[in-house]
């Protein structure tokens, strides 16, 4: 099945409008998608062939501009909600932004010297009709501690993984834990949009069990997030409260421990995941149930092409990022069109595992350490819920690895702690060389994630 010919977003939209009643719902608002062809949330007029920096508190109000400046602006860079507005004023130089779009107060921009504002919030107004242009979409990465880098996109490269919907298909209710002004959020919001469906907006700061309950009242049928996202629902007993026909992982290695956890709780449901990232675009999905991907998926030199450089996976596809943007960014892709993802893999038995980042390991006397590797045997103990590795000074081998760990029940104190720390230390023994091995564990109750919704790491 050939992946959609993207047009403009409010084209797609008037598309899919005849005869449905599709919508977006908010926390606390929600409009009616078939709305969204003949009104927009902002002034068009003030927007046509400029570069525009989209920044809003409200996922809501980012949805309804994206509709509203694809194909009238000529540039759309998409800033997350946790954006400090110091960084703000580095990506509006360097994009040559003529303005900002913004649901927020103009106090929230006081002291700092940014392009003028325009509003998205309030009624809808008419649609200035105007012939349309190729907006250049820009997304910001994540996990770094200065200001992000800008990826240039364009809507055809962001939606090349998704196929159009079918006859006699079901209506589809998506919905993610990502926020929706990320990669992850973003290519599911294009999904319901494309797909001739809903969606479902997270929101900053919800509660576990009051997103889930909201998921339950618009029945959604379609659900994305990390496995960070899902191990932390997995933990309330209100998971219960939706039943999906699709589960969906990224963002973060899928283990076999929360797939099959997943397959547990929802076993009427396809649970799948994707590999993809904010420069590489999405390099596969995997539905067959298990981590990995089998070794077919990423050999041969179609679209996309893959290849192993030093342990690496390299992507080449029509679906990647074009460029950095930026003042002197470095190269995206090397001579031959390939995107180092940074992401190690290897090969077992006919499949690809991922085994960890490039900037995450370990050194262990001189030998490396992956910590996504070690914690995916740690999940696979029946008293764990997740973990997360990290690394300690050590005077004698440099660092030593460790581990916090957070269990399905409280551990009992005293001597069954201690019992249950060395039961999970003798399972990693059994399955891993003896410099994996975690030289300490500690029993915590939560781990920290970032804002995209992956757990923190020590230089992540």
């Amino acid at each position: 099945m050939p992946p959609i010919e993207a047009q403009t977003l409010r084209q797609v939209l008037a598309a899919g409008a005849v005869g449905t009643r599709r919508m977006l719902w908010g926390a606390k608002d929600a409009v009616a998608l078939a709305d969204l062809v003949d009104g927009a949330v902002l002034d068009q007029t003030e927007v046509v062939g400029r570069s525009i920096v989209l920044s809003t508190h409200d996922q809501l109000a980012a949805a309804q501009a994206l509709v509203a400046l694809d194909g009238t602006a000529r540039r759309i860079v998409i800033c997350p909600p946790d954006l400090p507005l110091a960084h703000l004023a580095a990506i509006a130089a360097d994009a040559e932004a003529d303005a900002i779009v913004t649901d927020r107060d103009e106090t929230d921009f006081s002291g700092h010297d940014l392009p003028p504002r325009i509003a998205c919030k309030g009624p809808l107004r008419p649609h200035q009709a105007a012939a349309p242009i190729a907006s250049e979409w820009v997304l910001l990465t994540s996990g770094t501690t200065g200001v992000p880098k800008m990826v240039v996109h364009s809507l055809a490269a962001l939606t090349g993984a998704i196929k159009p919907p079918q006859p006699g298909d079901a209506p589809t209710v998506w919905a993610t834990f990502y926020d929706m002004r990320r990669y992850g959020g973003l290519q599911i919001l294009l999904r319901a949009l494309f797909g001739k469906g809903s969606m479902v907006l997270s929101e900053a700061g919800e509660p576990v069990v009051d997103h889930l309950h909201r998921l339950a009242a618009h029945s959604v049928t379609h659900i994305s997030g990390t496995p960070s996202h899902w191990r932390r629902a997995l933990m309330s007993s209100d998971c219960n409260a939706i039943a999906p026909r699709y589960v969906r992982l990224s963002g973060e290695i899928a283990d076999q421990a929360i797939l099959d956890a997943l397959k547990r709780q929802y076993p009427g449901a396809t649970v799948g995941h994707a590999y993809a990232s904010t420069e590489a675009g999405v390099g596969f999905e995997v539905n067959d149930g298990f981590e990995g991907a089998p070794a077919d998926v990423l050999r041969g030199d179609g679209d996309p092409a893959f290849k192993i450089v030093d342990g690496t996976l390299h992507i080449r596809s029509r679906r990647t990022a074009s460029r950095y943007l930026g003042g002197a960014p470095q190269a995206l892709m090397d001579e031959d069109g390939f995107i180092d993802s940074g992401d190690f893999v290897t090969e077992r038995n006919g499949r690809y595992y991922f085994v960890g980042r490039r900037g995450g390991i370990i050194n262990v006397g001189g030998l490396k350490v992956h910590p996504e590797e070690v914690e995916q045997v740690i999940n696979r103990h029946a008293a764990v819920k997740m973990s997360l590795v990290s690394a300690r000074r050590n005077p004698i081998t440099g660092a030593i690895v460790v581990a916090d760990i957070v269990l399905h029940e409280p551990a009992a104190p005293g001597d069954a702690s201690d019992i249950l720390k060395q039961d999970i230390l003798a399972f990693c023994r059994a399955a891993l060389p003896v410099h994996k091995v975690p030289a300490a564990v500690k029993f915590v109750s939560s781990l920290e994630m970032t804002p995209a919704g992956k757990l923190v790491r020590q230089n992540a």
